[in-house]
């Protein structure tokens, strides 16, 4: 019985935390009632996962990241060759940016955890950039950290590209990561 339970328990986890992902999307300021009524649970059963807002943000935080490090690893990045890796590694992170574009985008609690997977990100990242530098893909001389933080921000652009809600390509998680990648390694400057 304890068992069933505890199932119950991670999918009213589970719902809460994408009801609040969806109604702090359109209302930052949204309450804890609101969003339980988004989850279709009551407010006393959020109050019972969650103390308070602070700490349903907080769990926001950790969720978000921990699919992102799971849409990293899933994409198997050290057995493919560095560019298929990359390019497996961008879909898959903008599914997930995708998905959570609220938490992902606003500053959210900074946790132990949630800043030890963050940590855990950045180091898949330099990982992949580092074995696309030994591959040829990038400078010999480039500055990795830079190109992580150049990499990062082509992924939060891609998820606002101008006209994304007039294109229907635009949102595709494939094509945004080939413009990503084509962006990272070649810029905008004329191909030789």
């Amino acid at each position: 019985m304890g068992r069933a339970l505890r199932a119950d328990a991670e999918r009213s986890v589970r719902a809460i935390l994408e009801a609040a992902e969806r109604v702090l999307a359109e209302d930052a300021g949204a309450s804890m009632e609101q969003i339980a009524e988004a989850a279709g649970l009551t407010r006393i059963t959020v109050h019972r996962r969650f103390a308070n807002r602070q700490a349903l943000l907080e769990a926001l935080a950790v969720s978000a990241k921990q699919q992102l490090i799971d849409a990293i690893e899933e994409a198997r990045p050290d057995s493919a060759p560095a560019l298929v890796a990359l390019y497996r590694v961008t879909a898959n992170v903008l599914r997930v940016k995708s998905a959570w574009r609220f938490t992902l985008s606003h500053a959210t609690p900074h946790t132990s955890t949630a800043v030890a997977l963050w940590a855990e990100i950045d180091a898949h990242t330099v990982e992949l950039l580092t074995r696309a530098q030994g591959e040829g893909l990038l400078a010999p001389d480039a500055d990795l950290e830079w190109t992580r933080q150049v990499y990062y921000a082509l992924l939060s652009e891609a998820l606002t590209k101008p006209g994304a809600d007039q294109d229907p390509a635009a949102p595709d998680p494939d094509a945004l990561a080939a413009l990503v990648i084509d962006t990272l390694l070649h810029g905008a400057g004329p191909r030789g």
